[in-house]
């Protein structure tokens, strides 16, 4: 049984480099409270800094993956001030997710509303399960789900996001799937092996790539398309000139598999 003595985030990492941050308020639904925003961003912070890590992987405990906002948190002190700080702290850990030099998964084992949505569109890749379900719901309570469009409107078609964010209603994993908000969806029993599979793709690769690739990547998407390709030359340009890159081209001509040490 949880108790108030249980860490808000549990930490695991193995032997590839594959961290795993796990939301452990199930009793709450795993709603980013202050102090799970807070203790996420601590972590993101670190991750960013340890050239170890080559996956990061968010799972949560219990039957839902994130509830989004702790309503009750947000109605006990309203004032503009508290608000905007609140908003600008989820803004700074989303965005810090999408900064990692390393691809983030999301592993979504249940209901994931509102900034539970928001934080799956903002990993990089998502795998769920067959019963897990997705809804930018704020709107039900009067509240738009702004800060959430802004990732799902870059994951789901524009005009699928907008019916989501304006009816509320959820979508279940085979229309996650379909829209673009999930990468891969599997039963239950096998979620586990299904990240894991798509972790071990990732940690064989070499980490410059990733991580030149991975800020290529999100850099391009918020610029026209000239400016893009004149980035994408260049950082390829430099990607080229990593050892590693080296190592693969010869090993390509050489008919061998890379030794990328």
């Amino acid at each position: 049984m949880l108790t108030t003595e249980d860490p808000l985030l549990l930490r695991d990492c193995d032997a590839r480099g594959v961290v795993t941050l796990t939301l452990n308020r199930p009793q709450a639904f795993n709603s980013l409270s202050e102090a799970m925003l807070a203790a996420l961003q601590t972590e993101m912070d670190l991750l960013a800094k340890d050239d170890s890590v080559r996956v990061l992987v968010i799972a949560a405990a219990g039957k839902a993956f994130c509830a989004g906002h702790d309503l009750k948190e947000m109605r006990a002190a309203p004032s503009m001030d508290y608000y905007q700080k609140l908003f600008a702290q989820c803004a700074r850990m989303m965005l810090s997710i999408q900064q990692l030099p390393v691809p983030v998964i999301a592993k979504v084992q249940g209901v994931a509303t509102a900034a539970g949505c928001q934080l799956v569109a903002m990993c990089d890749l998502a795998v769920a399960t067959n019963q897990s379900r997705f809804a930018v719901s704020g709107v039900n309570l009067g509240l738009f789900c702004s800060t959430p469009s802004v990732a799902l409107s870059r994951n789901v078609p524009r005009k699928l996001a907008f019916e989501m964010l304006v009816t509320g209603d959820f979508i279940d994993a085979a229309q996650a799937l379909a829209r673009g908000l999930v990468n891969r969806v599997v039963p239950g029993d096998e979620l586990d092996a299904e990240v894991d599979r798509l972790c071990a793709s990732i940690a064989a690769k070499p980490r410059e790539a990733i991580a030149l690739g991975k800020q290529l990547f999100y850099r391009q998407l918020e610029t026209g398309i000239a400016a893009a390709y004149d980035d994408a030359g260049r950082t390829m340009a430099c990607n080229m000139m990593e050892p590693s890159a080296l190592e693969g081209v010869q090993a390509f001509i050489d008919k061998r598999k890379p030794n990328w040490g």
